[in-house]
C-alpha cells in the first residue's frame, strides 16, 4: 500500500509539488478519486486524460465536451457556484461585495496572489456593480433555478451551491423548499 494511505507521516519532493510531514489520520480503504479542477480547454483536456473527474466553476458545455473527448467519457463532471439568498437583494449584493469579492477577480489573478494582503488589495478592483451582475443574489426563485440549470444544460453531473454570508439556515430552507422542487419540475 502506498505510504499516503497507511496513516504514516509522509514527505514528498516532486516535480510539481512538495509536501512536508503530511499525515492522513483516517486512511481510506480504497484509493480516492482525483477530480481535476480546470478553467480552460487545456485544463479540461488534461483532466480527461489523467483525472477521475473534472471540476469547474463555470457552466461551460465546451469545457465539458473537451473533458469528455480527452478521456473523460463516463467520468464525473462537478460544478460549483456561489449565491447569496436573502429577502433583500441589495443587502445580498452588499454581503457578497464585502465577504467574497475575490470570486470576481479578473483572469488568473486569484491563482497567483501570494498573501491575504494581496487579495485585499486586488479585491478593490471588484465593484458592487460587478457583483450585482455576476452573482445570483436575492430571493427570486427562478434566478436561482436558472443558475443551477445552466450547469445541467452544460452537461454537469453534480452541482454544489454555496451560500455567501451568514444566513445559512435561511439558504438551506429556501433551497430545500423552493429551489429543489422547482428543479425537479
Amino acid at each position: 500500500m502506498p505510504p499516503g494511505r497507511t496513516g504514516r507521516q509522509v514527505s514528498h519532493r516532486g516535480r510539481h509539488c512538495m509536501v512536508d510531514n503530511a499525515r492522513l489520520y483516517t486512511a481510506p480503504e480504497a484509493p480516492l478519486p482525483i477530480l481535476v479542477s480546470g478553467f480552460g480547454p487545456k485544463a479540461a483536456e488534461l483532466a480527461g486524460r489523467i483525472g477521475d473527474g473534472f471540476v469547474s466553476m463555470t457552466p461551460d458545455a465546451e469545457l465539458v465536451a473537451a473533458f469528455r473527448r480527452s478521456g473523460g467519457a463516463g467520468k464525473k463532471v462537478v460544478g460549483g457556484v456561489k449565491v447569496c439568498w436573502s429577502s433583500d437583494r441589495e443587502k445580498a449584493v452588499d454581503v457578497v461585495h464585502r465577504l467574497w469579492p475575490t470570486e470576481l477577480l479578473p483572469g488568473e489573478l486569484a491563482q497567483i496572489l501570494p498573501t491575504p494582503a494581496h487579495f485585499e488589495q486586488a479585491s478593490e478592483l471588484v465593484t458592487r456593480e460587478m457583483v450585482a451582475k455576476a452573482v445570483t443574489c436575492g430571493d427570486e426563485v427562478e434566478e436561482h433555478v436558472e443558475t443551477v440549470r445552466a450547469y445541467a444544460r452544460a452537461g454537469f453531473d453534480e452541482v454544489y451551491v454555496g451560500q455567501i454570508g451568514p444566513d445559512q439556515e435561511m439558504f438551506f430552507d429556501a433551497y430545500r423548499e423552493l429551489i429543489l422542487p422547482a428543479l425537479r419540475r
